[in-house]
């Protein structure tokens, strides 16, 4: 029997797994990619066995209040999510070659060539709770992008994460070793693998504001991610009502456990003196919505003050606001959200262009639904999650994500002493970035 390797075992053998697949060319690796997408339908009867049997032993944990409904709810696969899934990856193939790609050049002297190009990011580190269609869209974008990745589940999905693994891994040879994805199973090899800075390139966290922060304090590998998903739909004077049911329901209830659901609804004070703020929350109540309110809504809408302005249910729960104006809906915005996805319900093109235009947020939308912002809905194919980060990817994080840069000179015998000696001038003339 083969002796299993250690975590630093894993993530060199993923690293080195991750230069072979960016040295195959474009088209191999979306190849390789349909053949994960195929093996993802072929083989969804086993798949959906082994996570019928995580859902069951779900609702236990949650009939004995050792797991959340919302935890519970994230796990379930179905035909339909993996036929959805398969076409993720199959989008992923067929998007355009990532690595190479030239984004400057630039002519430093006579004959002296210097290139900016896309590289691979090198080894990325998934941690994610409870979803396992996380592991597909992850293994998609790292094949695609010439990555090693290293994979770690929740416990609660481990069945469903363990065949997904193995059926993804073998659809990989014989032109990627299967270590390019490595399955992480326990919480200690998580906290040696989070001490490997000197392998592991990048961390994304994929779960709650626990999961986020633990890492954050654990490791000085870069961290991309988000700790909290307060989304926001602000329902302006000026809106079609019509529209802000459809909208404010939808980003409410279409998935309440998913970060990109709204959390708190600010409606603006006029709605509530002509009744229309009413409209809103009975569509809610409808729908199956437990409202709390912040101070305004608790004393003019009737609703139970919430102890938490700066709340993520998860659930089908929302908070209810009544701000005074556009200025006063973003400032609370800014100061209780976190910068992750808010939205404008108006007819009023100047407010809803301000508020596009000074609402810090990855993403910010104008008369659509809070649960636009994701990657395959985005036409990413698939994400390796949402970043609230201001440095290097920020909102669904598809394949350039996954990137870095890399500097390339072709020269011809050139050395720096003639330069430094004045007998050569630097050009530094910037050149197309293509021949056309």
């Amino acid at each position: 029997m083969q002796t299993p390797l250690t975590p630093k075992q894993q993530a060199i053998a993923a690293r080195e797994a991750g230069r072979t697949l960016s040295g195959l060319s474009s088209a191999t690796r979306a190849a390789v990619l349909r053949r994960v997408a195929a093996a993802l339908t072929e083989n969804a009867a086993e798949i959906l066995r082994e996570n019928a049997i995580d859902v069951a032993d779900a609702a236990e944990a949650v009939a004995r209040g050792e797991m959340t409904t919302a935890l519970a709810a994230r796990l379930k696969l179905d035909e339909r999510k993996l036929a959805k899934l398969a076409d993720g990856v199959r989008d992923v193939a067929n998007q355009e070659e990532p690595l190479g790609k030239v984004l400057s050049r630039t002519e430093l002297a006579d004959g002296l060539m210097l290139q900016l190009e896309s590289a691979p990011m090198g080894v990325v580190m998934v941690i994610f709770e409870s979803r396992p269609d996380a592991l597909p869209q992850v293994a998609s974008l790292a094949l695609r992008s010439g990555n090693g990745l290293l994979l770690k589940g929740g416990k609660e999905a481990a069945r469903s994460n363990r065949v997904l693994h193995r059926v993804i891994t073998q659809a990989l040879e014989p032109e990627v070793p299967s270590t390019c994805i490595a399955l992480v199973e326990s919480r200690e090899e998580v906290a040696s693998l989070l001490a490997l800075d000197d392998v592991i390139d990048l961390v994304i966290p994929r779960g709650g504001n626990a999961l986020v922060s633990y890492i954050q304090r654990n490791t000085r590998i870069p961290v991309l991610g988000h700790a909290d998903g307060i989304c926001h739909v602000y329902v302006d004077a000026a809106a079609d009502m019509q529209k802000a049911v459809r909208i404010v329901v939808d980003s409410k209830v279409d998935y309440p456990a998913a970060c990109n659901a709204m959390e708190t609804l600010l409606v603006h004070e006029a709605l509530v003196g002509d009744g229309r703020a009413q409209i809103l929350l009975d569509a809610l109540r409808a729908a199956g919505v437990r409202l709390e309110g912040g101070p305004r809504a608790a004393q003019e809408l009737g609703l139970p003050l919430t102890a938490d302005l700066h709340k993520e249910w998860g659930d089908l729960e929302a908070t209810v606001e009544v701000v005074s104006d556009l200025d006063a809906a973003i400032e609370h915005i800014h100061t209780y959200g976190s910068a992750h996805t808010d939205c404008v319900v108006t007819e009023d093109s100047a407010c809803a262009e301000s508020f596009l235009a000074r609402v810090d947020s990855a993403c910010v939308f104008h008369n659509a639904s809070t649960r636009f912002a994701d990657g395959y809905r985005f036409g990413l194919g698939a994400e390796v999650g949402i970043s609230t980060s201001r440095i290097h990817a920020r909102g669904p994080v598809g394949v350039e994500g996954l990137l870095t840069t890399r500097y390339k000179l072709r020269g011809q015998g050139d050395t720096v002493g003639p330069f430094s000696a004045g007998e050569r001038e630097f050009t530094h003339k910037r050149l197309p970035t293509t021949d056309a």
